[in-house]
């Protein structure tokens, strides 16, 4: 089944969005400081390719001070609004039975797209 659903999710829409969290993360690379934003942001770009059939994890370091200053920061220019992006389409796909799987989905990315140091999907 995931199998299905992760092709069904490349073709309508997630091999794009993954695709612009991917350039965007290597763009964010260019500049030094930038770097573990733009790993963050590939992270999050492959996560979203393929999300069915993976759990959030969280690493025993979440709550370790560099992750949550990189965290907190992450929130503040980049983390809202690809958070406000996925609760959209996730509300929008939840109007049918169909969309309620892909719904499902976009809400698992939600807490990664708020707070993507310490964890992945696995």
């Amino acid at each position: 089944m995931s199998l299905l659903g992760n092709i069904i999710w490349l073709i309508f829409g997630g091999f794009l969005s993954g695709l612009g969290y991917i350039i965007g993360g290597l763009t964010i690379c260019l500049t030094i400081i930038g770097i573990p934003f733009g790993i963050q942001a590939i992270k999050l770009g492959v996560a979203t390719m393929t999300p069915f059939g993976r759990r959030d994890y969280v690493s025993p370091d979440y709550s370790n001070f560099i992750n949550t200053v990189f965290n907190v920061i992450w929130l503040i220019l980049f983390g809202w609004e690809i958070a406000v992006s996925h609760l959209i389409h996730g509300l929008i796909l939840a109007i049918t039975i169909i969309g309620l799987p892909f719904a499902k989905q976009h809400f698992k990315l939600i807490p990664i797209a708020l707070f993507p140091f310490g964890r992945e999907l696995k």
